[in-house]
């Protein structure tokens, strides 16, 4: 379960409801929403926090990169030890480099909030990747990206061109190898400008340039989702876990010149009707789902600075992903990062501080309640309702979603 339904963040981003936009967009075509409020994404991030994010992180290798379309960047010419050399990165960035900074949502709390909010919707690991364009330069050839992207753009524009012929589908880390793919004619083309959206699902072939007099700085929303092929291999995992007929070793000569492949399938047969008759997807989903909610990042912000539980302070569930399962010692919590056994506390009464109703100790009016609400809160899943602060998304309203041109 979750503390929250939905986060109302795809809609802040593109404009329309969440089920119009899976119902008609996602894992299926590229779409672009414009004319919005042109600061809105600067909520998340401005060039001036970029600026002051890399001059005081400890920047080390992998955290930032240069690129530059026109000609290749050796990672060593900016990376000493390990050590990303400031006054490099910003030599290269004024001799016509685009700054990639990875995965910022690990060190900037606004990103990792964002982050947070979109795995409500969308059940996936949610990375950010920033792009800081010089005027009149490009990053990138042409490529794809092996996961789906919303691409924020938070300063300046980029002309973007997407090309007809999109790989199917790509599997995850599965890289763009210039020479073995056909890439096609350019079929979209259009401008993100400032506050601008476009979602692009894996697999579409794109470039993009800034062709303006200012930088462009955008942020590459990366969707790592998991997948069918997941939850079958999981699922024939678990079936060979427990039937001893997949675990026989192989022919003893199947590595020889002479072996003759077709020997291999009698068994072969034999064993993929057994593991057809064997094989659930419950299992596997369960695996899944529990690791997905165990490796969040809890956000324990409040946690630190609260004091103590009062019993007449109003809480609320935070939205995060949780499973709440009676279990033989109590009743079980799993969240982000953490798993606790509430031992002498009530299923119901566990079940209705993390409800995402708003409540009192006196209301919950039980001998457990204040030991389950600090627990609770040290793991970032409950805080008090006058910590909480609205969010952009919270505030948002309905636009136009169109397909690019």
């Amino acid at each position: 379960m979750s503390a929250a339904t939905t986060s109302g963040v795809i809609e802040w981003m593109v404009g329309v409801p969440d089920s119009d936009f899976f119902l008609e967009a996602y894992e299926q075509k590229p779409l672009i929403h414009s004319g919005g409020d042109v600061d809105r994404f600067d909520a998340l991030l401005t060039l001036e926090r970029l600026n002051d994010r890399l001059a005081e992180m400890d920047l080390r290798d992998g955290m930032v990169e240069m690129t530059n379309a026109r000609s290749p960047i050796d990672r060593s010419d900016y990376v000493k030890n390990g050590i990303v050399d400031r006054v490099a990165l910003t030599r290269g960035y004024r001799n016509g480099a685009t700054l990639v900074v990875n995965q910022l949502q690990h060190s900037d709390k606004r990103l990792a909030d964002f982050c947070r909010a979109l795995e409500q919707d969308l059940s996936c690991h949610i990375q950010t990747n920033i792009y800081l364009t010089p005027p009149r330069e490009q990053g990138f050839r042409t490529h794809y990206d092996s996961h789906d992207v919303f691409v924020l753009q938070v300063a300046g524009e980029k002309t973007w061109r997407l090309y007809s012929e999109p790989a199917a589908s790509p599997y995850r880390g599965e890289k763009f190898r210039s020479g073995e793919h056909a890439v096609g004619e350019p079929s979209h083309s259009f401008v993100l400008r400032q506050g601008d959206c476009a979602y692009i699902p894996r697999g579409f072939f794109h470039d993009a340039a800034n062709l303006g007099d200012t930088p462009s700085l955008h942020i590459t929303v990366g969707l790592i989702a998991r997948t069918w092929a997941d939850l079958m291999l999981e699922a024939v995992s678990e079936v060979c876990l427990k039937d001893h007929a997949f675990r026989k070793a192989l022919p003893h000569d199947y590595a020889k010149q002479q072996f003759e492949p077709s020997r291999l399938q009698p068994v072969f047969e034999l064993l993929a009707t057994r593991l057809s008759a064997a094989a659930t997807p419950t299992k596997a989903w369960e695996t899944l789902r529990e690791n997905f909610i165990r490796s969040r990042e809890p956000d324990i912000a409040e946690a630190i600075s609260s004091n103590r539980v009062s019993p007449s302070a109003v809480y609320v569930a935070r939205p995060a992903f949780i499973r709440i399962a009676a279990a033989s010692e109590g009743v079980r919590v799993l969240g982000p990062g953490s798993d606790f056994r509430f031992g002498r506390a009530p299923f119901d009464l566990v079940c209705k501080i993390l409800s995402g109703e708003p409540f009192t100790l006196t209301q919950l009016n039980h001998p457990e309640a204040s030991d389950v609400v600090e627990r609770l809160m040290t793991a970032g899943l409950v805080g008090r309702l006058s910590a909480v602060t609205p969010r952009p998304w919270d505030h948002r309203g309905a636009a136009s979603l169109t397909a690019p041109s």
